[in-house]
């Protein structure tokens, strides 16, 4: 099984980079390649996906958790690499998960391509996924934190016998007003209980 490729970047275009590995140009499909510089050696996690009209694909990561968090978004009915990898475009895999975590339907359908039904879908689909990626170890402390605040309180709000509906507009309420914030477990809590016993909820 293909893991990592290891060379020199050769070309960067609009959607993919070419490796040149021990003389052969390989192509990969990649998040970011912007993010690229020509003649620099890199090595990538790599992901070869077979689609059965196009045939084989080779995509590429620059972070393992990147591949982890591609591999979770096609593992979902109805979404492809190409939309996985829109998603990495416009979210690191640290953002990503915060957005599984809150159930942030209105930031991640802010992508082209994702309304608020298939948002909805990828959510219901992957936080379960992501809690046990969570509990693996496998991502990095402080994004690991992050998630696990995030978590708790829509875990609270659940246990208080809010819908589901309620804890999204909460949690889409906290994520707008608090991320990138150091707020404490028991301010997110009391200020998601504000806002679902204001009128605007």
């Amino acid at each position: 099984m293909l893991d990592y490729v290891t060379g020199k970047v050769k070309e960067v275009r609009d959607k993919t980079i070419t490796i040149d590995i021990s003389g052969f140009g390989v192509a990969l499909l990649v998040p970011k390649p912007e993010a690229f510089v020509k003649d620099i050696d890199v090595t990538l996690y790599a992901h070869l996906h077979w689609n059965q009209e196009k045939g084989p694909a080779l995509f590429g990561f620059e972070k393992e958790l990147d591949r982890m968090v591609f591999l979770m978004l096609i593992g979902c009915s109805k979404i492809g690499p190409s939309i996985a990898l829109t998603i990495l475009s416009k979210f690191s895999a640290g953002q990503f998960l915060e957005i599984i975590a809150a159930q942030n339907e209105k930031q991640l359908s802010s992508i082209n391509g994702i309304g608020a039904k298939k948002a909805e879908h990828i959510i219901v689909q992957l936080k379960h996924k992501v809690q046990k990626l969570l509990a693996s170890g496998e991502i990095k402390a402080e994004t690991q934190e992050s998630f696990v605040q995030w978590q708790n309180v829509s875990d609270v709000l659940t246990s208080l016998n809010y819908s589901k509906q309620e804890v999204s507009k909460a949690m889409l309420y906290l994520t707008e007003k608090y991320s990138g914030q150091n707020y404490n477990l028991d301010t997110l809590i009391r200020s998601a209980l504000t806002y679902l016993s204001s009128p605007r909820a």
